[in-house]
């Protein structure tokens, strides 16, 4: 089972999982209590093309979503976009457990024509390519489930024009509890989420260290993130919940700090220190120099001494 599979329909899902097919063909909640995948089963890599929206517990599988691993240890609630690569290996450490919970299967072409075609790319948690599980308190708990069930009453019953809006709006309501409930989440756990500002700094002053920036270039906030094994809309979202700045306001921070020392402790040119710091064009360096202090390189320099 070493190939990529490629589940295209809702209805795919329910065959490996030796459950009952969907009643409906684009949308489908699975009672995750009832999978079950075949005993030979130790890996599987598969790539879906439809959303899955979790809410699970004691699962006998690790799941990586690209090349991280899904972090739902004890998270309850996780979501995966269309086009992602995702793979499941056996999980020793609770395949004693009964798994339970619920997985929302969502083709696409559910939400055709309506908004949440469109806005449903913009909730961040769908796109995390290192992804953490979002934890929810009993209540919480109570009121996705509540939602989920109202989506699987919508379907189950006789469908008419009316059905599609109520289940979407049903959809979208569970989409932004989900968006504020990881907010919380960002807001409480603090701890980890200093960690990772610690390694942040880390990482930028590593970068600044070596000798080659004329070749390496500006550090991007595509480089931080891969360094920290998470996503650039990840790392963002927690920096801004955490600092207020995103992920390339850091960056620039910490390019200007580093601008101040070569400015007050050599006799480097500006055109010099701009190379220095991976910049292609001396004239981008004042540019941000002066967007982030009001006043230019040489200016600084001049008051400083």
């Amino acid at each position: 089972m070493k190939d990529i599979k490629h589940f295209k329909k809702v209805g795919d899902y329910h065959n490996l999982a030796n459950i009952a097919a969907p009643e409906h063909p684009l949308i489908s909640l699975v009672d995750y209590s009832q999978v079950q995948y075949p005993p030979d089963i130790v890996t599987l890599k598969w790539k879906q093309d439809y959303y899955t929206i979790g809410l699970k517990r004691n699962i006998a599988y690790k799941l990586f979503y690209g090349q991280q691993e899904y972090d739902f240890d004890e998270g309850l609630m996780t979501f995966l976009a269309p086009n992602q690569v995702m793979s499941l290996e056996n999980n020793p450490n609770v395949a004693d457990h009964r798994p339970s919970g619920y997985l929302l299967l969502i083709h696409p072409d559910f939400l055709w024509n309506t908004p949440l075609s469109k806005l449903i790319k913009d909730y961040d948690f769908f796109g995390y390519a290192a992804n953490e599980a979002l934890f929810l308190s009993e209540k919480e708990e109570q009121m996705i489930l509540d939602i989920l069930k109202n989506i699987q009453r919508e379907y189950q019953s006789n469908i008419d024009k009316f059905s599609q809006k109520i289940i979407i709006a049903q959809l979208e309501l569970l989409l932004n509890y989900a968006e504020r409930f990881y907010e919380r989440q960002f807001i409480t756990r603090k701890i980890s989420n200093h960690q990772i500002l610690g390694q942040l700094e880390e990482v930028l002053s590593e970068h600044f260290k070596e000798d080659n920036l004329v070749e390496k270039g500006l550090p991007t906030v595509q480089m931080v993130a891969d360094k920290l094994h998470l996503s650039p809309n990840y790392l963002s979202s927690m920096l801004k919940s955490l600092t207020g700045q995103s992920t390339q306001q850091h960056i620039h921070d910490k390019l200007i700090d580093k601008a101040k020392e070569q400015l007050s402790t050599t006799f480097l040119t500006i055109s010099e220190i701009a190379y220095n710091l991976g910049f292609e064009r001396p004239a981008s360096f004042t540019k941000l120099f002066k967007n982030k202090t009001n006043m230019s390189p040489l200016e600084f320099r001049k008051a400083y001494n």
